[in-house]
């Protein structure tokens, strides 16, 4: 991913990418510039914004270095808790830390799409769908899905299941009940559908990512977009969602 970001980012007319660090590929090239150590080696280059793709333990790391030189980060790694965010909040004081679950723009809008959709509707479930690598269940996604479903109406059907055959066949009770349903499965990227019921009429609202690619968009809009200080959540209000 990281490699994939480097070029969307060279290739935007309205960034520049100024230096790339990896401690494991020192001394390689990515998108023309060579790798360096960490995230100190950048803040001597001088940078604006630094996108974060890294794993937990290291945003946990180089974050709080960022925000004491003043520097905006962007974030795509996951496994950062409510703990994380408030501290994170709290060390931005002089710039922003803009933290993104999801940046396939297509992903937002949908989550967005089905929040209007959903006090229109008295029964919904969502069905998430991933490739065989992905490890936890449901997705990120599904569930705030579900949960921004949930803050926009209270009236919901119950389930009329009163057994299951097969245990587990009626999915995971996601908020206010909503029911999750995770696919793992060989071929599949990331997909999602939310299907929304009542009397004489359902809605189906699906987004699919087929590439890594699909992310690309919503990194640029962050790095252009991440501003003030603290920390946030989700490209949400960059696209006005």
């Amino acid at each position: 991913m990281g490699r994939t970001v480097c070029e969307a980012v060279d290739f935007s007319p309205d960034l520049e990418l100024v230096a790339v660090a990896d401690p494991s590929a020192v001394g390689e090239e990515i998108a023309g510039r060579p790798v360096l150590e960490g995230v100190a080696d950048l803040l001597e280059v001088g940078v604006d914004v630094v996108v974060d793709f890294t794993v937990a333990d290291a945003s946990r790391t180089n974050l709080p270095v960022l925000a004491a030189a003043g520097v905006h980060a962007v974030v795509g790694t996951s496994g950062l808790d409510d703990d994380d965010r408030a501290s994170l909040d709290a060390a931005f004081s002089s710039s922003a830390c803009l933290i993104v679950p999801n940046f396939a723009i297509g992903a937002v809008l949908m989550q967005r799409f089905a929040e209007l959709a959903a006090p229109w509707f008295d029964t919904a479930e969502v069905i998430e769908l991933h490739h065989d690598g992905k490890v936890d269940a449901p997705s990120g996604t599904a569930l705030a899905t579900a949960g921004r479903m949930a803050a926009a109406s209270s009236d919901w059907a119950e389930d009329p299941t009163q057994h299951e055959t097969v245990e587990g066949a009626r999915g995971g009770a996601g908020p206010a009940g909503i029911r999750l349903h995770a696919v793992r499965m060989r071929g599949m990227v990331a997909h999602q559908e939310v299907l929304l019921g009542t009397a004489g009429q359902t809605l189906t609202i699906r987004h699919d990512l087929i590439d890594r690619d699909g992310f690309m968009p919503g990194v640029v809009v962050a790095a252009l977009g991440v501003d003030g200080t603290g920390c946030t959540v989700g490209l949400d209000a960059l696209l006005g969602a």
